[in-house]
């Protein structure tokens, strides 16, 4: 009798142990599945997107990071890393994506890495692809936090369908710290688009690509002139004759050209290169369309930006008779004043990024200075490169080293230093000890957000 009391005590406690095994087999594979490690999720429409790990599609040995929105959503899934100021950064991973189409027609939306709440990001991935490398490559300028996003959709709009990333790499790189810029100078000599159901095909003249590569060599001299020697200038000038097909649009401006719009045209050669600054040359309208084309009284725009680097329009005038362009002794002795004005919004917003207090570059009234005949606001310039405006309380302007202070671009990288911020569990000891450190984590968020809310 005893004997089977044992046995069934046995058979009992057999059953329980294989429950509890099975328990927690399924308490770890639900683990695996859900756990993103250090990484906060979230999404613009709460709620919408499911974050998983996937053991099935997968690059190597780990584990997938999978975003699925089967409604357009903008989910990521971040983290904030610490950084040294003004340093070159570079993140990889795979991506491989199934379905991911934008909301609204933008080459900046789909699986990308960001950096959450700036314009700061990598190419962006759609439609239906195999695994990839991207690769954001940014300054960490004055910040001393940054939070890096894998991300599907975008600052500019929202996407959905699948995206995987995998096999996460943060590198540090060295800075370029010489004062010559490289700029790579487009000339466009097509533009072929559609406004308000009308098409509109433009050309620029011999003319103009001759007036236009003068006016970029005095541009290369004035760099060096006008700052005393403290930069200097290289122009590489393409005429590139691929049409310009897309125009982005703004209630101040008008029409313009966005990077976006002429991605295809330039990735290429940006790719290949080490610039620190793009100007696309443009004609957007002349005599016989000058009407078609909604363009809000500018000639240049700038303090955009090209996967970082910086990025200006130059409008090329609509009358061929204009002297914008052209050095005249007696009508303009300044043509490249358009073209370093762009240039210095840029260097302007560098310059505020790294918490420098200086300026606008618009401001040139409000210190004494005029728009004169020939020159233009020349001598604004030169004063305001070299910190010689002159106010009661000391002279302001660019500081001298904002001239080293260049975007940061793939040959920054010649030597890196790997971090290892995106290590996975190596064994399930380390698993256990990122169960806990992310249960606190949430905790204590969870509390700061209580703390906030009362």
């Amino acid at each position: 009798m005893k004997k089977n009391i044992n046995a069934k005590a046995f058979i009992m406690n057999l059953i329980v142990f294989i429950i509890l095994m099975f328990a927690v087999y399924l308490a770890y594979k639900f683990y695996q599945n859900n756990n993103f490690n250090e990484f906060i999720r979230s999404e613009a429409k709460l709620n919408t997107s499911e974050f998983k790990r996937d053991d099935e599609v997968k690059y190597s040995d780990i584990s997938s990071y999978r975003i699925t929105s089967n409604e357009f959503n903008d989910a990521m899934f971040s983290k904030e890393i610490q950084v040294k100021k003004n340093t070159p950064y570079k993140v990889t991973c795979m991506v491989k994506t199934k379905g991911v189409e934008a909301e609204e027609f933008a080459s900046s939306i789909g699986a990308q890495i960001s950096i959450s709440d700036t314009t700061e990001r990598s190419v962006a991935i759609s439609g239906d692809t195999d695994w990839q490398e991207i690769e954001l490559i940014f300054n960490s300028k004055n910040r001393d936090m940054v939070n890096i996003a894998f991300r599907l959709g975008g600052t500019a709009g929202n996407a959905k369908g699948q995206a995987w990333f995998s096999d996460f790499k943060l590198e540090e790189g060295q800075n370029d710290e010489n004062s010559n810029w490289n700029f790579a100078c487009f000339i466009f000599e097509n533009t072929d688009v559609v406004i308000n159901n009308k098409a509109i095909d433009i050309q620029v003249t011999d003319t103009d690509i001759t007036d236009i590569k003068k006016t970029i060599n005095r541009f290369e001299k004035s760099c060096n002139e006008l700052s005393e020697g403290k930069m200097t200038a290289d122009c590489d000038i393409y005429e590139i004759q691929q049409p310009i097909t897309s125009l982005s649009y703004d209630e101040e401006f008008g029409y313009y050209v966005a990077p976006e719009d002429i991605e295809d045209q330039i990735k290429d050669i940006i790719n290949q290169n080490n610039y620190d600054h793009i100007f696309a040359v443009v004609r957007l309208g002349n005599e016989e369309y000058e009407d078609d084309i909604e363009i809000k009284d500018w000639i240049g725009l700038g303090s955009m930006d090209y996967y970082g680097i910086g990025f200006s329009n130059i409008r090329l005038p609509n009358s061929s008779k204009s002297y914008i362009y052209k050095y005249n002794v007696r009508v303009n002795q300044f043509p490249e004043e358009v073209f370093l004005h762009e240039f210095l919004h840029s260097l302007e917003r560098t310059a505020k990024e790294y918490g420098y207090a200086i300026p606008e570059l618009h401001a040139y009234k409000e210190y004494g200075y005029e728009n004169e005949y020939l020159i233009g606001q020349k001598k604004w310039y030169k004063d305001y490169m070299n910190k010689e405006i002159y106010t009661s309380d000391g002279y302001v302007g660019l500081p001298e080293e904002i001239y080293t202070l260049k975007p940061a671009k793939k040959s920054d990288f010649n030597y890196t230093y790997a971090l290892e911020v995106y290590k996975e569990p190596q064994n399930i000891i380390e698993e256990i000890r990122g169960i806990f450190n992310n249960l606190f984590r949430n905790i204590k968020l969870i509390m700061g957000e209580y703390e906030m809310s009362v």
